[in-house]
């Protein structure tokens, strides 16, 4: 009998064990009431809004049509202006996301060797660039097609060309333009984590590394700092991948939208055309879809590299 009682209270369902444990800690669970409601009615309501509306058509004045996969054929059969702003986008992710990232670890490891006061204003020139709406006037100036830009003026007087390049006309350089801003505006949030992490670092942990045979800062580096800052690595990583997936401004304020010949076009250009100018509300969501299962995969294999780092 002992044995079945024990047997029929691990079978039990574990939702009364849950209730116990909201009521235990109930003050706990209110304090996070706010934010719970707040993420599900604005992160999940409209995640699972917009996957049942990528199996309709939906034109906003018009209730929703079930459609079924047609959203889905339409967009990888019969919309070349998808695949490719599918093309540039992961042109511009496999570029800006990676080196972005190293850049920004980088910069903060130097950054951190600095004192405290100027620390905090180097971080603030790197770290203006990315809140910064004035940064693309700044890059539209820099390739101008007149020859007053800067880039122009300085190859004219060089002579290394003999009349103005039209950058940002010309389908050959806008993607590479549009890379090269989002380079430089990567020091963003990314950087701002790495920077704290390796704030957080005990210093004794040095110096237990140099008892332990640690020789150069790149020991250090590898076998200490990365291992230690993993949780800032791992929010580093989801940030830069969202980032380079869901470029949008970068190419929008370079290159406009539409770009010419749609060589600075992003998913979420394609995205927004649909939806916010289009209206076609189940079309969009159906880019949304396919462009959120890219960024869950991606997160998943990077979250996977980098749990290996110290192990």
């Amino acid at each position: 009998m002992a044995v079945e009682n024990t047997i029929k209270e691990k079978a039990r369902p574990k939702k009364k064990g849950l209730w116990k444990e909201i009521k235990k800690n109930n003050i706990a669970y209110l304090f996070l009431a706010p934010y719970f409601i707040l993420f599900f009615i604005f992160t999940v309501l409209p995640v699972l809004v917009s996957l049942a509306l990528s199996f309709t058509y939906f034109n906003i004045l018009e209730p929703p049509k079930w459609t079924f996969l047609d959203n889905y054929l339409r967009m990888f059969l019969e919309d070349p202006d998808f695949l490719q702003a599918v093309k540039n986008t992961f042109v511009y992710a496999v570029i800006v996301g990676p080196v972005g990232y190293l850049i920004s670890l980088m910069v903060a490891w130097f950054i951190n060797e600095l004192n405290t006061k100027v620390r905090a204003v180097v971080i603030l020139l790197f770290y203006a660039p990315s809140i910064s709406g004035t940064v693309y006037l700044v890059w539209k100036l820099m390739f101008s097609s007149d020859s007053y830009g800067y880039l122009n003026g300085t190859l004219l007087k060089l002579g290394v060309i003999s009349r103005a390049i039209h950058w940002l006309q010309d389908p050959k350089y806008i993607l590479g333009i549009v890379i090269i801003v989002g380079l430089w505006m990567s020091l963003g949030t990314s950087f701002l984590a790495f920077v704290a992490g390796l704030q957080g670092i005990d210093k004794s942990m040095y110096e237990a590394g140099a008892v332990d045979g640690i020789k150069n800062r790149w020991q250090e580096l590898w076998y200490i700092t990365l291992p230690t800052m993993k949780p800032q690595l791992m929010f580093g990583a989801v940030m830069s991948i969202t980032a380079a997936l869901g470029v949008s401004d970068i190419a929008t304020n370079i290159a406009g939208l539409p770009s010419v010949q749609n060589a600075g076009l992003t998913i979420v250009n394609h995205l927004i055309d649909y939806g916010w100018m289009r209206f076609e509300m189940g079309y969009a969501s159906a880019i949304a879809t396919v462009l959120f299962v890219l960024m869950v995969i991606l997160n998943k294999f990077v979250q996977r590299l980098l749990r290996k780092i110290g192990s």
